[in-house]
């Protein structure tokens, strides 16, 4: 699809070789240059005993969800995150913990550039970036500033509010502090998975919707689980609650 605008398509080849001398090009991305002229861009991923399966991989949005600019810093996006009610398929609660990833700083997966495996952290924003983390558990992140930047939020911990009988079956536990207290825990007890990488989050199985309440109380500290960037103060918690993964420091 030449010349189309805004968007971008993504061909996952399994044993289809005629995609990859055509489309494939250093790390199986075609010129990333592309996205700034606003041009199609080709996207490759040579999966194992999958069929060939071509699909839209972005869509225009609003990049305005929740009350929040999207295209924001990443930073900025994190801690207006907190006390917005997320829900996947209408199980989840409200966000107490976030955590804000940009390019820019050595600890963001998009540091490098895009690779197969990041690629949905380059936009457009307003999008889920799903990514398995140490090979044993799901992390949701939301993908902010302009297309192509490479910019997020992961999102730590939630107060659950909704579904929590589901909850309590996917983490096997009904101690309500812990069903989504951490990026792992949280994924389990939202059903999310590699399946939900990608996805607009103006639209199903998504949801967010704003605060009710004004002023909330947000603190910030030290990222945590990491050791680059370790001084920057990306971490953004609500203030009392108790369902963080960890207390502030």
């Amino acid at each position: 699809m030449p010349g189309v605008p805004h968007k971008i398509i993504a061909a996952s080849a399994g044993g289809a070789h005629e995609f990859l001398p055509i489309f494939c090009r250093g790390r199986h991305i075609l010129s990333l240059k592309a996205v700034a002229r606003a041009v199609s861009i080709i996207i490759c991923h040579a999966f194992r005993g999958r069929a060939v399966q071509i699909a839209l991989y972005n869509t225009r949005m609003d990049k305005h969800l929740a009350g929040i600019d999207f295209s924001a810093p990443s930073a900025e996006v994190a801690r207006r995150l907190i006390g917005v009610t997320l829900l996947v398929d209408g199980v989840g609660g409200r966000i107490v913990e976030t955590e804000a990833y940009d390019r820019t700083e050595p600890a963001a997966h998009s540091f490098n550039g895009p690779t197969p495996r990041n690629f949905s952290m380059f936009g457009p924003p307003g999008r889920s970036y799903v990514y398995r983390s140490h090979g044993l558990h799901w992390c949701l992140n939301f993908v902010c500033r302009e297309e192509g930047h490479g910019a997020g939020v992961l999102i730590r911990a939630l107060e659950p509010l909704a579904g929590l009988e589901r909850m309590r079956e996917r983490r096997g536990l009904d101690e309500p502090r812990l069903l989504c207290a951490g990026p792992g825990r949280l994924c389990q007890a939202l059903g999310v998975t590699r399946e939900h990488n990608n996805l607009a989050l103006d639209a199903p199985p998504f949801t967010l919707l704003a605060p009710d309440a004004a002023g909330i109380a947000v603190l910030a500290g030290p990222r945590i689980g990491i050791s680059k960037a370790v001084e920057l103060p990306w971490r953004f918690g609500l203030a009392g609650s108790r369902f963080l993964s960890k207390p502030m420091r």
